[in-house]
């Protein structure tokens, strides 16, 4: 059932928010429990049966690698980022409009330029042949989930521009809007 004070983007732009959504959250729910559970095992192996898991820790490299870039794409979704806001936050509402549509506008371009060069990257990586060690798993595979997640946070602030040309009130990400919440006070200095 639909949460009825989620906010729904219009035609294709909610299928892909949506399709993201669901991407970021099986891939963090998948990923921690995955490492948690591998270093759980290691270590029970490790001190009770006296024998590590020769893979353990290149798997945790690997998890942390996609939690990482899994979670700055659910970060921007949350608008959980980190915000220098001083400036911003003594703009008339009209003037920080403006600015949160540029900066989400600037902050999807450098995304997707980050994922053009995290391509590139792992072209190169490929044409190297290297390996992990104990898993034997080429290391571009590993990388692939670098340019998945600058992609899915580009389009994450690029809706979060459209979201803001197109809504009367200012929006930090698609779904949250900007002010404080009630359990948070302002300071005055």
């Amino acid at each position: 059932m639909n949460n009825p004070n989620e906010v729904v983007l219009p035609g294709g732009l909610g299928l892909l928010d949506r399709a993201i959504s669901r991407a970021e959250s099986v891939l963090l729910a998948v990923g921690v429990l995955l490492m948690a559970a591998n270093t759980v095992a290691n270590v029970v192996g490790r001190y009770l049966l006296g024998q590590s898991i020769f893979f353990s820790e290149e798997l945790n490299r690997v998890l942390i690698i996609l939690i990482t870039f899994a979670g700055i794409s659910y970060a921007a979704r949350h608008a959980r980022h980190i915000r220098m806001s001083a400036i911003y936050d003594v703009l008339p509402a009209g003037l920080r409009k403006v600015l949160a549509v540029v900066i989400a506008l600037v902050t999807a371009a450098f995304m997707f330029l980050l994922c053009y060069y995290a391509v590139k990257y792992i072209a190169a990586q490929a044409g190297r042949g290297r390996v992990l060690p104990a898993l034997r798993i080429p290391v571009w595979i590993i990388l692939v989930w670098v340019p998945a997640g600058f992609f899915m946070t580009g389009v994450q602030y690029l809706l979060t521009a459209l979201r803001n040309m197109t809504s009367a009130n200012i929006y930090l990400s698609t779904h949250v809007q900007d002010g404080y919440a009630r359990d948070e006070e302002e300071l005055e200095i």
